[in-house]
This record gives structure tokens, C-alpha cells and sequence, in this order.
């Protein structure tokens, strides 16, 4: 595993990511928005990603939130990024074991191996192998 990245799911995000960058500095990078991309339409001005680089070492990522209700344990996702496609694998099989899969495991637009699983514990683990 190269790192561990915080995903945090929020309502109005472009609002809430300007406002943790006026509170801790930083650099807003890597926004996207939901606009053309089938899979979110009906959400257009919304942010399906954006990062808040705070420094070298500390890295915030933020969504806006997408047709569900937030609540205490799916508000904050886990998202280690992972060393290969063998890693992604095992992790993606022992945490969807006794699991929920929430995205499964699947080549993405953004040229990556990419699934959200929930663990049998309730923590939410945005897997990502950058190919």
C-alpha cells in the first residue's frame, strides 16, 4: 500500500472544500464535476471528486453526495491506494467477505481499478489501484 487517503462525502462540497482550504491552507486540485458523465446525470454542478493538498504528505479527498442519506459511519470513506492489481484484489475479496459491495470492483474512466466495499464492521473502503 502507498498511502492511506480520507474520503470525505459531503453536501455542498465546492462550499465545504473552500471553506476546510481557507481553514488549513493548501491547494485545491483534481475537481471534477458530475457534468457529461452519464453515470451522474441528474447531478450536474456537483463534485464526483476534489482534493484539498494541504501539504506534501496530507491529502483530503471530498465528494458531493449522491442520492443517499448521510449519516454516522458513511460520511468519511477509507481509501488506501494500492501497489497493484494483485493487492487490489485481495483486499476487494476479504473486505467484501461478510460485506456489502457498494461499487464493484471494475476499470474506471480515470484509468484506474477502482471499488467501494463496506466491511463487516460498517467502514467504508474506497479501493483504488492507479494502473
Amino acid at each position: 500500500m502507498k498511502r492511506m487517503v480520507p474520503h470525505l462525502r459531503i453536501e455542498n462540497c465546492k462550499e465545504a472544500i473552500e471553506f476546510y482550504q481557507q481553514v488549513f491552507g493548501g491547494e485545491i486540485q483534481n475537481a471534477q464535476l458530475a457534468d457529461e458523465i452519464e453515470m451522474f446525470k441528474g447531478h450536474e454542478g456537483k463534485y464526483i471528486h476534489a482534493e484539498l493538498h494541504i501539504n506534501d504528505t496530507c491529502v483530503l479527498y471530498f465528494a458531493d453526495v449522491f442520492d443517499q442519506q448521510i449519516s454516522n459511519g458513511n460520511a468519511i470513506l477509507l481509501g488506501p491506494d494500492l501497489d497493484s492489481e494483485e493487492e487490489i484484489n485481495k483486499v476487494y475479496e476479504a473486505l467484501s467477505k461478510e460485506g456489502q459491495i457498494q461499487m464493484e470492483l471494475q476499470d474506471t474512466f480515470w484509468g484506474a481499478k477502482h471499488a467501494i466495499v463496506k466491511d463487516r464492521y460498517g467502514i467504508i473502503w474506497e479501493l483504488n489501484y492507479s494502473k
